[in-house]
């Protein structure tokens, strides 16, 4: 439209009489005053127009940059919505599934024998069962019971010394609708301290769990109790603060007079996405403990009848840290550690014979782990894990009628310290057909004990019916 302009005026200006034009000089300046104003008025709108372009290739931009955070949002969307059930999700008929877990577990040492030098195991702690063996096999109906509240039980299976033991793992109920981000739970649940804790041992990508929990939790520990969360409104940034108070009937506590909150745990975690398919989360726990009685002897190992037991205080702090990048893809990394500092402090009572003893003892203590899960390809994956223990324990003896040397009850208590730090290496490598089965292998090199167990294991895990996601 301009250029039509300026022609127009060339054309004007030449069309003028010669004569006209050299009479009025005046005339012809402003002919040229005018052109250049339609030359600066081309030349503001040409720079409209690419400031137009410019803006237009910008907002398409962004809109690449949000399509690939959303994409990775759904990557991690199990970190942000913790796999909260929908209100109106199977309000009348209950998700069932049933995970069958087992397999075939060999070591070169005694399996009865398992234990720690200075960290006195409970709870589930111990190695499976040698040979063929049923594992933790696991019912789980999970439903909303109306549009405030959802529940889930899970019922656990696995043989301990040739029996079929049944547990309750969890029975909980779930709030749906409290505002702000906030959610209650109650009944029976997996605590949340540390990271590996809440997920059921299907889900674990080795076949045991690392010494620490073996060491601290029993295990995995689980209790009766209620836990208080909020998830921060940040579209960014996963974040989520709680509070658990458990009743402390499970291991690391011990029994209680039956009132609420011989347990508390303090928990917070934060974690975002790094580009279109990788994402991150830390956390921080601190698991506070009344112990009342709690008797050493886990899974498979016992004192004969004279278990050791501690009355006293015992504070746990968990930090923990996952690396995933790949998810959903074919190859896939997932990097994953903790690390547990314990504080104990009270008094050890054990009986040897006719007569018994009272040790005062100061502990700490610490343990970590760190492992590496690559996926080669949508159905194989290797992993390799490295655990560590640590003991520095104080012991004095208070009084002893047992007929035996203090140095011998110091020992035979299990808190004595050891000379060497337990720890162990282990590699695995699994198949995963599809979602619903996986076979494993794994070989680990434990030197919690004095020689080493050469350990292997051969683990399925097949899945039947409805089964939710698990989590972050």
């Amino acid at each position: 439209m301009n250029k039509t302009l300026i022609g127009a005026a060339v054309a004007l200006a030449l069309s003028v009489p010669m004569t006209a034009l050299a009479a009025d000089s005046t005339g012809i300046a402003e002919l040229k005053q005018m052109i250049q104003q339609m030359k600066q008025q081309h030349e503001q709108q040409i720079r409209a127009l690419e400031q137009r372009v410019q803006r237009a290739e910008a907002r398409a931009a962004s809109a690449e940059d949000k399509a690939q955070a959303t994409e990775g949002k759904i990557v991690a969307v199990e970190q942000q919505v913790k796999s909260k059930p929908r209100s109106g999700d199977n309000s009348f008929n209950p998700a069932i599934s049933l995970v069958l877990q087992g397999g075939f577990a060999s070591y070169s040492q005694d399996p009865e024998d398992f234990h720690f030098e200075g960290l006195p195991i409970g709870g589930e702690a111990g190695l499976m069962d040698e040979g063929l063996a049923l594992w933790e096999t696991e019912l789980t109906a999970s439903a909303n019971i109306d549009n405030l509240f959802y529940g889930q039980t899970t019922i656990g299976l696995h043989t301990h010394d040739g029996e079929i033991e049944v547990d309750v793992e969890e029975a909980f109920v779930d709030t749906l609708s409290l505002p702000g981000g906030l959610g209650v739970r109650f009944g029976r649940f997996f605590s949340s301290v540390g990271y590996l804790n809440e997920h059921h041992a299907h889900a674990w990508d080795f076949a045991d769990a690392p010494l620490a929990y073996q060491a601290f939790l029993g295990g995995q520990y689980r209790d009766d109790g209620v836990r208080a969360s909020w998830v921060a409104p940040i579209d960014a940034l996963f974040v989520e603060l709680g509070a658990e108070a458990l009743r402390g009937d499970a291991y690391p506590g011990g029994g209680n007079d039956g009132d609420l909150g011989a347990v508390h745990n303090l928990f917070a975690k934060v974690g975002g996405d790094v580009g279109r398919d990788s994402s991150w989360q830390v956390g921080v726990s601190r698991l506070d403990i009344d112990v009342n009685e709690r008797s050493a002897g886990g899974h498979g190992h016992d004192h004969g009848g004279n278990s050791p037991t501690f009355n006293g205080d015992s504070d746990l702090t968990v930090f923990d840290a996952v690396w995933k990048t790949g998810l959903g893809g074919e190859k896939a990394v997932i990097l994953q550690g903790e690390y547990f500092m314990r504080d104990e402090d009270g008094q050890v009572s054990l009986t040897e014979g006719a007569g018994s003893a009272l040790i005062d003892y100061d502990g700490e203590q610490d343990g970590w782990y760190l492992q590496g899960v690559f996926q080669f390809n949508r159905q194989w994956r290797a992993g390799l894990r490295y655990d560590r223990l640590s003991a520095d324990n104080d012991l004095a003896i208070v009084s002893n009628t047992t007929g035996e040397a203090d140095a011998e009850i110091l020992e035979e208590s299990g808190f004595e310290s050891g000379s060497d730090d337990p720890h162990r290496w282990a590699a695995m490598v699994d198949w995963t057909p599809s979602e619903f089965s996986r076979l494993r292998l794994q070989y680990a090199r434990d030197d919690s004990r004095d020689e080493t167990d050469n350990q292997l294991f051969l683990q399925y895990i097949m899945t039947l019916g409805a089964h939710g996601a698990h989590q972050y």
